[in-house]
């Protein structure tokens, strides 16, 4: 590779400041630039992570920065915002984290800016489209985190169901990341045994507790958020993995918000789906063979984003 792996993190809150802890534990980056309106706080994060530098795998450069910086950057991660408050939906933020991220994304396009956009901010599938809009880059190097932890509860939850590793599970939540969301138990797996043809051979398992893994699944934020505020650790990890996958241009597939030209039968919306992602980016999307009930909701999944987003572009 000649590119280096410096990343830009804008935003140090709970989620920010999560994730570059992730990322120095995990020894990803070579560089992390901490961004934040709040100098003081991201000062201190960064004194903080220093001196627990001497404990992690590699010497990660972790400073303070501003959007001028981030013309270095190989990546640089959206994670300011206004934050889900207990009653909102991701979608009640829309307005107020419309106006902040033009503001973001064309201080750090001023910069000459030349990566890949994460964004984690919620509602993350709009505001993906917004940063893809007000940048200007190409449609593979905008991502947004989707419904990669989405994903991730829902194997969890299987798994723990099942009594087996979440890693051996194989199943996603595509759709918006948010309430219209939706599972593809079609094709969901343990160790490759199709997930409905356990429930069918085995009289411990039954139809309708898959109905409930995925409500559980879909209001695990709202829950999360009730206990202690804000959910921040899930979603820490996932923005890792993605690093990981773009850093280190591994062709890996995650479910991320990605842009459709037809694909999925949808258009002009970004939305979670399993796509390829590696050093530049989107790779590919790839198209799962949906049934016919799981096509109509993930429609009814992209027409909710669509719907959100025409007002303003």
């Amino acid at each position: 590779m000649t590119k280096g792996n410096c990343v830009a993190i804008i935003g140090t809150g709970f989620v920010g400041s999560s994730y570059a802890f992730a990322l120095m534990n995990q020894g990803i980056a070579d560089e992390l630039i901490m961004i934040d309106i709040n100098k003081e706080k991201a000062l201190g994060d960064v004194m903080d992570l220093n001196h627990g530098k001497v404990f992690a795998p590699d010497l990660t450069h972790i400073r303070y920065g501003n959007y001028e910086d981030c013309i270095n950057a190989d990546l640089v991660v959206i994670c300011a915002g206004a934050n889900q408050k207990q009653g909102e939906t991701r979608l009640d933020l829309v307005e107020k984290n419309l106006k902040i991220f033009k503001s973001i994304v064309e201080s750090v396009m001023a910069s000459g800016f030349d990566g890949i956009f994460l964004v984690a901010t919620n509602p993350v599938d709009i505001l993906t489209y917004a940063t893809w809009r007000y940048s200007g880059l190409p449609k593979e190097r905008v991502i947004g985190s989707g419904t990669i932890l989405d994903t991730a509860r829902f194997r969890y939850m299987l798994g723990d169901y099942f009594n087996v590793a979440p890693n051996n599970v194989h199943a996603y939540i595509i759709g918006e990341h948010g309430d219209s969301e939706l599972p593809v138990y079609s094709l969901a797996d343990v160790g490759g045994v199709p997930v409905l043809k356990m429930i069918d051979r085995d009289p411990r398992y039954k139809r309708e507790d898959l109905d409930d893994i995925f409500v559980q699944v879909r209001d695990s934020a709202y829950e999360i958020i009730m206990s202690k505020g804000a959910t921040y650790y899930g979603i820490a990890m996932g923005l890792v993995r993605l690093t990981k996958a773009i850093l280190r241009n591994e062709n890996t597939i995650l479910t991320v918000s990605t842009f459709l030209e037809g694909e999925y039968e949808e258009n002009d919306v970004y939305i979670g789906v399993p796509a390829i992602v590696n050093r530049n980016g989107i790779r590919e999307i790839v198209e799962l063979e949906l049934s016919e009930e799981e096509q109509r909701l993930f429609h009814q999944s992209a027409e909710t984003i669509k719907n959100i987003v025409k007002p303003y572009f």
